[in-house]
Protein backbone atom coordinates (compact mmCIF):
# COMPACT_ATOMS: atom_id res chain seq x y z
CA UNK A 1 0.00 0.00 0.00
CA UNK A 2 2.68 2.62 0.37
CA UNK A 3 4.23 1.81 -2.65
CA UNK A 4 1.21 2.32 -4.46
CA UNK A 5 0.53 5.56 -2.49
CA UNK A 6 4.33 6.67 -2.84
CA UNK A 7 4.54 9.98 -4.48
CA UNK A 8 6.95 10.28 -7.54
CA UNK A 9 8.81 13.18 -5.71
CA UNK A 10 9.98 11.06 -2.38
CA UNK A 11 8.35 12.88 -0.20
CA UNK A 12 6.56 10.62 2.87
CA UNK A 13 3.69 8.71 2.67
CA UNK A 14 0.80 8.74 5.49
CA UNK A 15 -1.70 6.08 4.80
CA UNK A 16 -5.40 6.26 6.91
CA UNK A 17 -6.35 2.63 8.04
CA UNK A 18 -9.60 3.75 9.07
CA UNK A 19 -11.27 0.06 7.81
CA UNK A 20 -9.15 -2.41 9.88
CA UNK A 21 -11.61 -4.07 12.58
CA UNK A 22 -10.77 -3.27 16.30
CA UNK A 23 -9.20 0.11 15.73
CA UNK A 24 -5.53 1.45 16.10
CA UNK A 25 -5.67 -0.88 19.58
CA UNK A 26 -5.84 -4.72 16.98
CA UNK A 27 -3.71 -3.04 14.40
CA UNK A 28 -1.03 -2.16 17.38
CA UNK A 29 -0.95 -6.14 18.34
CA UNK A 30 -0.73 -7.34 14.76
CA UNK A 31 2.29 -4.68 14.07
CA UNK A 32 3.59 -6.15 17.28
CA UNK A 33 3.60 -9.46 15.94
CA UNK A 34 5.53 -8.95 12.66
CA UNK A 35 8.48 -7.82 14.50
CA UNK A 36 8.29 -10.41 16.92
CA UNK A 37 7.73 -8.61 19.83
CA UNK A 38 5.52 -10.33 22.91
CA UNK A 39 1.90 -9.38 22.78
CA UNK A 40 -0.49 -10.53 25.27
CA UNK A 41 -4.01 -11.89 24.51
CA UNK A 42 -7.01 -12.34 26.72
CA UNK A 43 -10.78 -13.04 26.52
CA UNK A 44 -11.23 -9.20 25.37
CA UNK A 45 -8.42 -8.59 22.61
CA UNK A 46 -8.71 -12.19 21.29
CA UNK A 47 -11.72 -11.10 18.86
CA UNK A 48 -10.75 -8.00 17.39
CA UNK A 49 -7.19 -8.89 17.26
CA UNK A 50 -8.38 -12.36 15.41
CA UNK A 51 -10.56 -9.88 13.07
CA UNK A 52 -8.16 -7.38 12.20
CA UNK A 53 -5.33 -10.50 10.91
CA UNK A 54 -8.18 -12.01 8.61
CA UNK A 55 -8.06 -8.35 7.20
CA UNK A 56 -4.55 -7.89 6.88
CA UNK A 57 -4.22 -11.53 5.50
CA UNK A 58 -1.75 -12.99 8.10
CA UNK A 59 -2.63 -16.45 7.20
CA UNK A 60 -0.44 -19.38 6.78
CA UNK A 61 0.66 -18.55 3.42
CA UNK A 62 3.03 -15.87 4.18
CA UNK A 63 4.49 -17.80 7.16
CA UNK A 64 4.17 -20.63 9.63
CA UNK A 65 2.17 -19.84 13.04
CA UNK A 66 0.89 -16.42 11.54
CA UNK A 67 -1.54 -14.46 13.60
CA UNK A 68 -4.88 -15.92 12.59
CA UNK A 69 -3.68 -19.21 13.45
CA UNK A 70 -2.36 -17.86 17.17
CA UNK A 71 -5.90 -16.65 17.32
CA UNK A 72 -7.82 -19.12 16.47
CA UNK A 73 -5.94 -21.17 18.65
CA UNK A 74 -6.23 -19.33 21.77
CA UNK A 75 -10.16 -18.32 21.12
CA UNK A 76 -10.50 -21.92 21.41
CA UNK A 77 -8.77 -22.07 24.88
CA UNK A 78 -11.15 -19.04 25.71
CA UNK A 79 -14.29 -20.84 25.04
CA UNK A 80 -13.82 -23.27 27.67
CA UNK A 81 -14.53 -20.59 30.46
CA UNK A 82 -17.80 -19.36 31.02
CA UNK A 83 -16.30 -16.03 32.16
CA UNK A 84 -14.00 -15.85 29.34
CA UNK A 85 -16.68 -16.64 27.03
CA UNK A 86 -19.21 -13.54 27.98
CA UNK A 87 -16.06 -11.24 27.93
CA UNK A 88 -14.77 -12.11 24.33
CA UNK A 89 -18.82 -12.36 23.07
CA UNK A 90 -18.92 -8.81 24.33
CA UNK A 91 -15.61 -7.84 21.93
CA UNK A 92 -17.61 -8.93 19.14
CA UNK A 93 -19.90 -6.30 19.61
CA UNK A 94 -17.35 -3.28 18.21
CA UNK A 95 -16.60 -5.64 15.50
CA UNK A 96 -19.97 -7.66 14.57
CA UNK A 97 -19.79 -7.74 10.94
CA UNK A 98 -16.24 -9.44 10.78
CA UNK A 99 -16.65 -11.54 13.81
CA UNK A 100 -20.13 -12.69 12.24
CA UNK A 101 -18.42 -13.79 8.97
CA UNK A 102 -15.86 -15.88 10.89
CA UNK A 103 -18.37 -17.26 12.70
CA UNK A 104 -17.03 -15.93 16.14
CA UNK A 105 -20.70 -15.16 17.36
CA UNK A 106 -22.02 -18.29 17.15
CA UNK A 107 -19.31 -20.16 18.80
CA UNK A 108 -19.51 -18.27 21.86
CA UNK A 109 -23.14 -18.49 21.73
CA UNK A 110 -23.32 -22.00 21.65
CA UNK A 111 -20.87 -22.22 24.21
CA UNK A 112 -22.25 -20.08 26.27
CA UNK A 113 -25.99 -22.44 25.90
CA UNK A 114 -24.35 -25.44 26.16
CA UNK A 115 -22.73 -24.64 29.43
CA UNK A 116 -26.12 -23.19 30.95
CA UNK A 117 -28.24 -25.69 29.89
CA UNK A 118 -25.61 -28.37 30.95
CA UNK A 119 -25.51 -26.84 34.85
CA UNK A 120 -27.58 -24.06 35.53
CA UNK A 121 -25.41 -23.46 38.78
CA UNK A 122 -22.57 -22.72 36.25
CA UNK A 123 -20.16 -24.67 39.40
CA UNK A 124 -17.72 -25.43 36.61
CA UNK A 125 -17.77 -22.36 35.34
CA UNK A 126 -16.20 -19.51 37.15
CA UNK A 127 -18.98 -16.67 36.60
CA UNK A 128 -18.26 -13.37 34.60
CA UNK A 129 -16.42 -10.45 36.17
CA UNK A 130 -19.89 -8.57 36.40
CA UNK A 131 -21.44 -10.46 39.06
CA UNK A 132 -17.73 -12.15 40.14
CA UNK A 133 -17.86 -10.19 43.02
CA UNK A 134 -21.16 -11.04 44.11
CA UNK A 135 -20.90 -14.42 43.54
CA UNK A 136 -18.13 -15.60 45.00
CA UNK A 137 -19.99 -14.27 47.98
CA UNK A 138 -23.17 -15.85 47.31
CA UNK A 139 -20.62 -19.33 46.86
CA UNK A 140 -19.23 -18.63 50.29
CA UNK A 141 -22.37 -18.75 52.08
CA UNK A 142 -25.18 -20.64 49.83
CA UNK A 143 -24.87 -24.09 48.20
CA UNK A 144 -23.90 -24.47 44.51
CA UNK A 145 -27.49 -24.83 43.93
CA UNK A 146 -27.79 -21.25 45.14
CA UNK A 147 -26.08 -20.44 42.02
CA UNK A 148 -28.54 -21.68 39.17
CA UNK A 149 -29.65 -17.93 38.07
CA UNK A 150 -26.22 -15.78 38.38
CA UNK A 151 -25.70 -17.01 34.63
CA UNK A 152 -28.27 -14.37 33.36
CA UNK A 153 -27.00 -11.48 35.18
CA UNK A 154 -23.95 -11.34 32.98
CA UNK A 155 -25.94 -12.39 29.82
CA UNK A 156 -28.34 -9.00 30.58
CA UNK A 157 -24.93 -6.93 29.89
CA UNK A 158 -25.02 -7.81 26.50
CA UNK A 159 -26.47 -5.48 23.80
CA UNK A 160 -30.01 -6.26 22.55
CA UNK A 161 -29.08 -8.88 19.38
CA UNK A 162 -26.86 -10.84 21.07
CA UNK A 163 -28.88 -10.98 24.19
CA UNK A 164 -31.66 -12.42 21.99
CA UNK A 165 -29.74 -14.75 19.99
CA UNK A 166 -28.16 -15.99 23.61
CA UNK A 167 -32.02 -16.83 24.74
CA UNK A 168 -32.87 -18.18 21.90
CA UNK A 169 -29.93 -20.54 21.45
CA UNK A 170 -30.75 -21.83 25.11
CA UNK A 171 -33.85 -22.35 24.25
CA UNK A 172 -33.42 -24.69 21.68
CA UNK A 173 -31.01 -26.31 23.76
CA UNK A 174 -33.78 -27.34 26.42
CA UNK A 175 -33.48 -24.11 28.72
CA UNK A 176 -36.75 -24.55 31.28
CA UNK A 177 -38.98 -21.82 30.18
CA UNK A 178 -38.76 -20.70 34.40
CA UNK A 179 -35.25 -20.03 33.83
CA UNK A 180 -35.62 -18.07 30.48
CA UNK A 181 -38.28 -16.03 32.20
CA UNK A 182 -36.11 -15.35 35.37
CA UNK A 183 -33.10 -14.02 32.39
CA UNK A 184 -35.59 -11.64 30.69
CA UNK A 185 -37.07 -10.39 33.88
CA UNK A 186 -33.89 -9.47 35.12
CA UNK A 187 -32.88 -7.63 31.74
CA UNK A 188 -36.09 -6.20 31.62
CA UNK A 189 -35.69 -4.47 35.14
CA UNK A 190 -31.76 -3.50 34.68
CA UNK A 191 -32.75 -2.06 31.28
CA UNK A 192 -36.89 -0.69 31.86
CA UNK A 193 -37.40 2.28 34.42
CA UNK A 194 -40.40 1.45 37.19
CA UNK A 195 -40.25 -2.35 36.51
CA UNK A 196 -38.53 -2.72 40.10
CA UNK A 197 -38.38 -1.80 43.44
CA UNK A 198 -40.50 1.19 45.11
CA UNK A 199 -44.38 1.25 44.81
CA UNK A 200 -45.83 0.67 41.88
CA UNK A 201 -48.39 3.60 41.86
CA UNK A 202 -45.10 5.93 42.48
CA UNK A 203 -43.00 4.15 39.87
CA UNK A 204 -45.60 4.31 37.19
CA UNK A 205 -47.45 7.24 36.70
CA UNK A 206 -48.51 9.32 33.85
CA UNK A 207 -46.56 12.25 35.47
CA UNK A 208 -43.35 10.17 34.86
CA UNK A 209 -41.99 10.88 31.89
CA UNK A 210 -39.28 8.69 29.61
CA UNK A 211 -36.28 10.67 28.17
CA UNK A 212 -36.75 11.40 24.44
CA UNK A 213 -32.83 10.18 23.72
CA UNK A 214 -33.99 6.73 25.52
CA UNK A 215 -37.51 6.15 24.64
CA UNK A 216 -37.04 4.49 21.28
CA UNK A 217 -34.51 2.22 22.32
CA UNK A 218 -36.46 1.42 25.80
CA UNK A 219 -39.44 0.75 23.44
CA UNK A 220 -37.49 -1.58 20.94
CA UNK A 221 -35.92 -3.53 24.21
CA UNK A 222 -39.78 -4.05 25.24
CA UNK A 223 -40.50 -5.07 22.29
CA UNK A 224 -38.35 -7.59 21.68
CA UNK A 225 -38.61 -8.88 25.11
CA UNK A 226 -42.03 -9.17 25.26
CA UNK A 227 -41.85 -11.66 21.95
CA UNK A 228 -38.72 -13.67 23.88
CA UNK A 229 -41.40 -14.53 26.83
CA UNK A 230 -42.19 -18.22 27.17
CA UNK A 231 -45.67 -18.69 26.21
CA UNK A 232 -45.81 -21.43 29.33
CA UNK A 233 -48.80 -20.34 31.19
CA UNK A 234 -47.55 -19.39 34.84
CA UNK A 235 -43.99 -18.77 34.11
CA UNK A 236 -44.10 -15.28 34.64
CA UNK A 237 -46.47 -13.58 37.28
CA UNK A 238 -49.81 -11.67 36.68
CA UNK A 239 -48.22 -8.90 38.28
CA UNK A 240 -45.23 -8.28 36.14
CA UNK A 241 -46.67 -8.91 33.23
CA UNK A 242 -48.87 -5.86 34.17
CA UNK A 243 -45.95 -4.13 34.95
CA UNK A 244 -44.80 -4.54 31.50
CA UNK A 245 -48.27 -3.74 29.77
CA UNK A 246 -48.39 -0.32 31.74
CA UNK A 247 -44.80 0.35 30.76
CA UNK A 248 -45.76 -0.60 27.05
CA UNK A 249 -48.48 2.03 26.84
CA UNK A 250 -46.05 5.15 28.57
CA UNK A 251 -43.57 4.14 26.10
CA UNK A 252 -46.33 3.99 23.13
CA UNK A 253 -45.31 0.40 22.24
CA UNK A 254 -46.39 -1.38 19.23
CA UNK A 255 -50.34 -2.79 19.18
CA UNK A 256 -48.83 -6.00 18.61
CA UNK A 257 -47.11 -5.82 21.70
CA UNK A 258 -49.43 -5.03 24.14
CA UNK A 259 -52.05 -6.73 22.74
CA UNK A 260 -49.50 -9.85 23.58
CA UNK A 261 -49.16 -8.56 27.08
CA UNK A 262 -52.73 -8.51 27.21
CA UNK A 263 -53.98 -11.48 26.08
CA UNK A 264 -50.76 -13.09 28.19
CA UNK A 265 -52.49 -11.17 31.00
CA UNK A 266 -55.95 -12.27 30.11
CA UNK A 267 -54.80 -16.24 30.48
CA UNK A 268 -54.35 -15.89 34.11
CA UNK A 269 -55.88 -12.89 35.47
CA UNK A 270 -57.40 -14.77 38.42
CA UNK A 271 -53.71 -14.27 39.69
CA UNK A 272 -53.97 -10.91 39.58
CA UNK A 273 -54.58 -8.23 42.45
CA UNK A 274 -56.62 -4.72 42.74
CA UNK A 275 -53.72 -2.88 42.59
CA UNK A 276 -52.27 -4.33 39.41
CA UNK A 277 -55.38 -3.55 37.21
CA UNK A 278 -55.53 -0.16 38.46
CA UNK A 279 -53.51 1.13 35.11
CA UNK A 280 -53.63 4.96 34.77
CA UNK A 281 -55.37 6.28 31.50
CA UNK A 282 -52.66 7.88 29.25
CA UNK A 283 -52.56 9.60 26.09
CA UNK A 284 -54.22 13.22 25.16
CA UNK A 285 -57.88 12.20 24.91
CA UNK A 286 -57.93 11.18 28.80
CA UNK A 287 -61.47 10.88 30.38
CA UNK A 288 -61.09 8.44 33.04
CA UNK A 289 -58.43 8.24 35.92
CA UNK A 290 -57.96 4.41 35.08
CA UNK A 291 -57.73 2.34 31.79
CA UNK A 292 -61.00 0.79 32.03
CA UNK A 293 -60.75 -0.27 28.30
CA UNK A 294 -57.84 -2.16 29.04
CA UNK A 295 -59.09 -4.14 32.03
CA UNK A 296 -62.24 -5.29 29.47
CA UNK A 297 -59.98 -6.17 26.99
CA UNK A 298 -57.99 -8.97 29.37
CA UNK A 299 -61.29 -10.36 30.54
CA UNK A 300 -62.52 -10.46 27.17
CA UNK A 301 -59.16 -12.76 26.13
CA UNK A 302 -59.90 -14.78 29.95
CA UNK A 303 -63.31 -15.45 28.83
CA UNK A 304 -62.20 -16.68 25.32
CA UNK A 305 -59.61 -19.25 27.43
CA UNK A 306 -62.60 -19.94 29.67
CA UNK A 307 -65.03 -20.66 27.11
CA UNK A 308 -65.44 -24.18 28.29
CA UNK A 309 -65.70 -23.32 31.94
CA UNK A 310 -68.80 -21.09 30.79
CA UNK A 311 -70.71 -23.14 28.91
CA UNK A 312 -70.42 -25.87 31.16
CA UNK A 313 -72.01 -23.62 34.24
CA UNK A 314 -74.62 -22.25 31.79
CA UNK A 315 -76.44 -25.93 32.37
CA UNK A 316 -76.04 -25.45 36.19
CA UNK A 317 -78.92 -25.56 38.12
CA UNK A 318 -79.42 -21.64 39.78
CA UNK A 319 -79.29 -22.68 43.35
CA UNK A 320 -76.24 -24.29 42.95
CA UNK A 321 -72.65 -22.45 42.76
CA UNK A 322 -70.00 -22.16 40.44
CA UNK A 323 -68.04 -22.48 43.45
CA UNK A 324 -69.37 -25.30 45.11
CA UNK A 325 -65.74 -27.12 45.95
CA UNK A 326 -63.56 -26.22 48.41
CA UNK A 327 -61.06 -23.96 46.53
CA UNK A 328 -63.19 -21.41 44.30
CA UNK A 329 -62.79 -21.47 40.29
CA UNK A 330 -60.73 -19.22 38.25
CA UNK A 331 -64.31 -17.93 37.06
CA UNK A 332 -65.15 -17.06 40.40
CA UNK A 333 -62.11 -15.63 41.44
CA UNK A 334 -61.76 -13.35 38.44
CA UNK A 335 -65.63 -12.50 39.44
CA UNK A 336 -64.71 -11.17 42.69
CA UNK A 337 -61.47 -9.17 41.22
CA UNK A 338 -63.95 -7.72 38.91
CA UNK A 339 -66.61 -6.49 41.56
CA UNK A 340 -63.62 -5.49 43.81
CA UNK A 341 -62.25 -3.36 40.77
CA UNK A 342 -65.58 -1.69 39.75
CA UNK A 343 -66.24 -0.66 43.23
CA UNK A 344 -63.04 0.95 43.08
CA UNK A 345 -63.66 2.95 39.38
CA UNK A 346 -67.38 3.50 39.86
CA UNK A 347 -66.06 6.72 42.12
CA UNK A 348 -64.73 8.14 39.14
CA UNK A 349 -67.56 11.15 37.98
CA UNK A 350 -65.92 10.69 34.17
CA UNK A 351 -67.08 6.60 34.35
CA UNK A 352 -69.80 6.65 31.68
CA UNK A 353 -72.60 3.92 32.44
CA UNK A 354 -71.97 1.93 29.55
CA UNK A 355 -68.41 1.28 30.22
CA UNK A 356 -69.33 0.23 33.86
CA UNK A 357 -71.98 -1.65 32.59
CA UNK A 358 -69.72 -3.47 29.74
CA UNK A 359 -67.19 -4.23 32.60
CA UNK A 360 -69.73 -5.86 35.17
CA UNK A 361 -71.44 -8.00 32.52
CA UNK A 362 -68.07 -9.16 31.42
CA UNK A 363 -68.04 -12.24 33.80
CA UNK A 364 -71.63 -13.75 33.94
CA UNK A 365 -73.71 -13.25 36.73
CA UNK A 366 -73.92 -17.04 37.35
CA UNK A 367 -69.47 -17.03 38.60
CA UNK A 368 -70.73 -15.13 41.58
CA UNK A 369 -71.76 -16.90 44.28
CA UNK A 370 -72.55 -13.79 46.10
CA UNK A 371 -73.84 -10.33 44.86
CA UNK A 372 -72.68 -8.47 47.74
CA UNK A 373 -69.30 -7.28 45.48
CA UNK A 374 -71.44 -6.04 42.68
CA UNK A 375 -74.46 -4.49 44.87
CA UNK A 376 -71.67 -2.45 46.65
CA UNK A 377 -70.20 -1.31 43.32
CA UNK A 378 -73.34 -0.15 41.74
CA UNK A 379 -74.01 1.34 45.16
CA UNK A 380 -70.78 3.73 44.74
CA UNK A 381 -71.60 4.31 41.42
CA UNK A 382 -75.04 5.82 42.26
CA UNK A 383 -73.87 7.50 44.70
CA UNK A 384 -70.79 9.52 42.74
CA UNK A 385 -73.53 10.16 39.93
CA UNK A 386 -76.22 11.51 41.77
CA UNK A 387 -77.67 12.97 37.68
CA UNK A 388 -78.55 8.75 36.65
CA UNK A 389 -81.79 9.17 35.47
CA UNK A 390 -84.85 6.26 37.19
CA UNK A 391 -84.48 4.74 33.72
CA UNK A 392 -80.47 4.59 34.16
CA UNK A 393 -80.86 3.54 37.83
CA UNK A 394 -83.05 0.45 36.96
CA UNK A 395 -81.61 -0.17 34.17
CA UNK A 396 -77.46 -0.70 36.13
CA UNK A 397 -79.58 -2.43 39.00
CA UNK A 398 -80.38 -5.36 37.21
CA UNK A 399 -76.99 -6.34 37.02
CA UNK A 400 -78.05 -7.55 40.70
CA UNK A 401 -79.42 -10.75 41.56
CA UNK A 402 -81.68 -10.52 44.26
CA UNK A 403 -81.83 -13.82 45.11
CA UNK A 404 -77.94 -14.01 45.88
CA UNK A 405 -77.82 -11.11 48.25
CA UNK A 406 -76.39 -12.00 51.61
CA UNK A 407 -78.70 -10.63 54.61
CA UNK A 408 -76.52 -7.88 55.33
CA UNK A 409 -76.74 -6.94 51.89
CA UNK A 410 -80.55 -7.23 52.06
CA UNK A 411 -80.77 -5.46 55.20
CA UNK A 412 -78.64 -2.08 53.45
CA UNK A 413 -80.51 -2.50 50.24
CA UNK A 414 -84.02 -2.33 51.73
CA UNK A 415 -82.88 1.00 53.32
CA UNK A 416 -80.94 2.74 50.40
CA UNK A 417 -82.21 5.55 49.05
CA UNK A 418 -80.30 5.71 45.72
CA UNK A 419 -81.67 2.35 44.54
CA UNK A 420 -84.85 2.20 42.86
CA UNK A 421 -87.81 1.34 44.26
CA UNK A 422 -89.02 -1.85 42.27
CA UNK A 423 -85.79 -3.32 43.15
CA UNK A 424 -86.31 -2.41 47.37
CA UNK A 425 -89.80 -4.00 46.97
CA UNK A 426 -88.07 -6.91 45.12
CA UNK A 427 -84.99 -7.08 48.37
CA UNK A 428 -87.49 -7.00 50.83
CA UNK A 429 -89.49 -9.94 48.74
CA UNK A 430 -86.17 -12.08 48.83
CA UNK A 431 -85.32 -11.37 52.48
CA UNK A 432 -88.80 -11.93 53.95
CA UNK A 433 -88.38 -15.86 52.32
CA UNK A 434 -85.04 -16.22 53.66
CA UNK A 435 -86.48 -15.35 57.21
CA UNK A 436 -89.38 -17.86 56.38
CA UNK A 437 -87.20 -20.23 55.51
CA UNK A 438 -85.36 -19.25 58.85
CA UNK A 439 -88.43 -19.83 61.14
CA UNK A 440 -89.29 -23.22 59.43
CA UNK A 441 -86.06 -24.43 60.21
CA UNK A 442 -86.10 -23.43 63.62
CA UNK A 443 -89.63 -24.81 64.51
CA UNK A 444 -88.42 -28.47 62.29
CA UNK A 445 -85.42 -27.97 64.70
CA UNK A 446 -87.97 -27.63 67.67
CA UNK A 447 -90.15 -30.34 67.09
CA UNK A 448 -87.25 -33.08 66.85
CA UNK A 449 -86.50 -32.08 69.76
CA UNK A 450 -89.53 -32.37 71.72
CA UNK A 451 -90.01 -36.22 69.84
CA UNK A 452 -86.76 -36.85 70.71
CA UNK A 453 -87.72 -36.80 74.64
CA UNK A 454 -89.95 -39.74 74.95
CA UNK A 455 -87.58 -42.27 74.29
CA UNK A 456 -85.34 -41.37 76.45
CA UNK A 457 -88.24 -41.32 79.37
CA UNK A 458 -88.50 -45.36 79.17
CA UNK A 459 -84.70 -45.58 79.52
CA UNK A 460 -86.06 -46.03 83.78
CA UNK A 461 -87.83 -48.89 82.94
CA UNK A 462 -85.54 -51.07 81.56
CA UNK A 463 -82.68 -50.75 84.15
CA UNK A 464 -82.07 -52.15 87.01
CA UNK A 465 -82.82 -50.42 89.91
CA UNK A 466 -78.99 -48.80 90.25
CA UNK A 467 -79.09 -48.09 86.70
CA UNK A 468 -82.56 -46.49 87.00
CA UNK A 469 -81.43 -44.27 89.50
CA UNK A 470 -78.63 -43.14 87.17
CA UNK A 471 -80.84 -43.00 84.49
CA UNK A 472 -83.22 -41.09 85.99
CA UNK A 473 -80.72 -38.27 86.96
CA UNK A 474 -79.40 -38.34 83.81
CA UNK A 475 -82.53 -38.32 82.16
CA UNK A 476 -83.44 -35.21 84.22
CA UNK A 477 -80.60 -33.07 83.37
CA UNK A 478 -81.11 -34.05 79.26
CA UNK A 479 -84.51 -32.81 79.64
CA UNK A 480 -83.63 -29.70 81.41
CA UNK A 481 -80.99 -28.69 78.71
CA UNK A 482 -83.59 -29.98 75.88
CA UNK A 483 -86.32 -27.35 77.41
CA UNK A 484 -83.50 -24.70 77.93
CA UNK A 485 -82.90 -25.45 74.22
CA UNK A 486 -86.31 -25.47 72.84
CA UNK A 487 -87.31 -22.14 75.27
CA UNK A 488 -84.37 -20.26 73.52
CA UNK A 489 -85.14 -21.62 69.31
CA UNK A 490 -88.77 -20.07 70.71
CA UNK A 491 -87.13 -16.86 71.60
CA UNK A 492 -85.55 -16.70 68.03
CA UNK A 493 -88.78 -17.64 66.53
CA UNK A 494 -90.15 -15.03 67.94
CA UNK A 495 -87.48 -12.32 66.76
CA UNK A 496 -87.81 -13.67 63.44
CA UNK A 497 -91.75 -13.21 63.08
CA UNK A 498 -91.14 -9.55 65.08
CA UNK A 499 -88.37 -8.84 62.10
CA UNK A 500 -90.90 -10.10 59.44
CA UNK A 501 -93.88 -7.41 60.89
CA UNK A 502 -91.19 -5.00 60.94
CA UNK A 503 -91.18 -5.59 57.26
CA UNK A 504 -94.04 -5.67 56.39
CA UNK A 505 -94.67 -2.16 57.97
CA UNK A 506 -91.16 -0.80 55.97
CA UNK A 507 -92.97 -2.11 52.57
CA UNK A 508 -96.27 -0.06 53.09
CA UNK A 509 -93.76 3.04 53.57
CA UNK A 510 -92.52 2.96 50.44
CA UNK A 511 -95.61 4.68 49.36
CA UNK A 512 -97.32 2.65 46.59
CA UNK A 513 -101.31 2.69 45.58
CA UNK A 514 -103.01 0.48 47.86
CA UNK A 515 -104.32 -0.87 44.99
CA UNK A 516 -101.09 -1.76 43.37
CA UNK A 517 -99.50 -2.40 46.72
CA UNK A 518 -102.91 -5.45 46.67
CA UNK A 519 -101.79 -7.08 43.76
CA UNK A 520 -98.04 -7.61 44.54
CA UNK A 521 -99.17 -8.59 47.71
CA UNK A 522 -101.58 -11.57 46.39
CA UNK A 523 -99.07 -12.23 43.68
CA UNK A 524 -96.17 -13.06 46.18
CA UNK A 525 -98.20 -14.93 48.64
CA UNK A 526 -98.08 -12.14 51.48
CA UNK A 527 -101.70 -13.00 52.61
CA UNK A 528 -104.33 -11.04 54.67
CA UNK A 529 -101.80 -10.62 56.99
CA UNK A 530 -99.64 -8.64 55.17
CA UNK A 531 -102.35 -6.62 53.17
CA UNK A 532 -104.05 -5.32 55.98
CA UNK A 533 -100.68 -4.36 57.63
CA UNK A 534 -100.01 -2.32 54.26
CA UNK A 535 -103.76 -0.63 54.25
CA UNK A 536 -103.25 0.35 58.01
CA UNK A 537 -99.99 2.46 56.92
Amino acid sequence: MISEFRSEDGKACVLHLHDIPGGAKAFELAAKFCYDIRIELNATNVVPVRCAAEHLLMTEDYVGGNLITRTDNFLGEVLGSWKDTIKALEACESVLPHAEDLHIVSRCINSLASKACSDPSLSAWPVGGHAATKSSQVTREAPTSALADWWYIDASFLGLPLFKRLILAMEAKGMKPENVAEALIYSAKRSLPGLSGGSTAARMTPGISISAASESEQRVFLEEIVDLLPMNKGVISTRFLLRLLRTAMILRASPSCRENLERRTGAQVEEAALEDLLIPSLGPSVETLYDVDCVQRILVHFMQLNQSAVTSSAIVDEGQSITSSSSPTPMAMVARLVDVYLAEVAADVNLKLHKFLSLASAVSDYARPLDDGIYRAIDVYLKSHPWLTESEREQICQLINCQKLSLEACTHAAQNERLPLRLVVQVLFFEQLHLRSSIAGWLFVSDRVENSQAPHANLALQKSSNVAIQADISEEQENDDHHVDVDDMRSQVLELEKECLSMKQEIGKLGKPRSSWNIFSRKCGFGVKSQSVAGGK
